[in-house]
C-alpha cells in the first residue's frame, strides 16, 4: 500500500484544499463602514466586537449623507488576517449595514485624526513645547501664563510622535478624535 504523507506545515496543492493560508501575525486594520443612521446600529457593530472579544483601536462615527439617513463608522483594529475577515463578514451580515470596506487592503488611503494637548510648564519647557509644536505644525488655540491647548492633525503615528516629546516638558491631558480615513484615487 501507498500512503501519501503530507509533512507538517507543508500546504497540499489539491484543489480540494480550500483552506487560505493565513499568517498568525496581527496585523492593524481600518474598516469603512457604511450604515443606516438609525438607534442602536452603533451598539450592535460594538457589540459584535466586545462579544467576541476583538479590540478596537479608534472609533469615529458621522452622518455623511442626511438625505439617505447613512452614517459612516471608521474603526481601527488589530487581529491574525482571519480574526479580521471574520470581523469583515459579522459586520456584513447585520442588517442595517450597507457595506464593509478594509482600507488596508483594497489599495492607498488616506487616515487623519485631530488631537488636542495641554501642556503645562514655565521656562525653558514652555518655550521648548512652543517650539516642537511649531515643528510639528501644531496650533495654540488656548494660552494661559502657565500652560498651552495645542491642536494637531495628522496620521496616527504623528500624533504619537507628538505626544511623546510633549511628555517630559509637562503633558497634562490628551482629547483625540480617532482616526478619519478614505480611499485614495478614483
Amino acid at each position: 500500500m501507498s500512503a501519501l504523507k503530507i509533512k507538517k506545515g507543508a500546504t497540499s496543492h489539491s484543489a480540494y484544499n480550500l483552506r487560505p493560508n493565513f499568517s498568525d501575525v496581527e496585523e492593524r486594520h481600518t474598516l469603512a463602514v457604511l450604515v443606516e443612521n438609525e438607534p442602536g446600529v452603533l451598539a450592535r457593530v460594538i457589540g459584535l466586537f466586545s462579544g467576541r472579544g476583538y479590540n478596537i483601536d479608534s472609533l469615529t462615527v458621522a452622518e455623511v449623507d442626511h438625505t439617505g439617513h447613512l452614517s459612516r463608522i471608521t474603526i481601527v483594529t488589530t487581529g491574525t488576517p482571519q480574526v479580521i475577515e471574520q470581523i469583515k463578514a459579522q459586520l456584513g451580515r447585520i442588517v442595517p449595514v450597507h457595506t464593509v470596506n478594509d482600507l488596508t487592503v483594497e489599495g492607498p488611503s488616506v487616515e487623519r485624526e485631530l488631537a488636542m494637548f495641554k501642556v503645562s510648564g514655565g521656562g525653558e519647557k514652555r518655550v521648548e513645547a512652543l517650539r516642537l509644536a511649531d515643528i510639528f505644525r501644531a496650533n495654540v488655540v488656548d494660552s494661559t501664563l502657565t500652560s498651552f491647548v495645542f491642536e494637531i492633525t495628522g496620521a496616527p503615528e504623528k500624533i504619537d510622535a507628538f505626544a511623546e516629546l510633549m511628555r517630559p516638558l509637562g503633558l497634562v491631558d490628551v482629547a483625540r478624535t480617532g482616526v478619519a480615513a478614505l480611499s485614495r484615487g478614483d
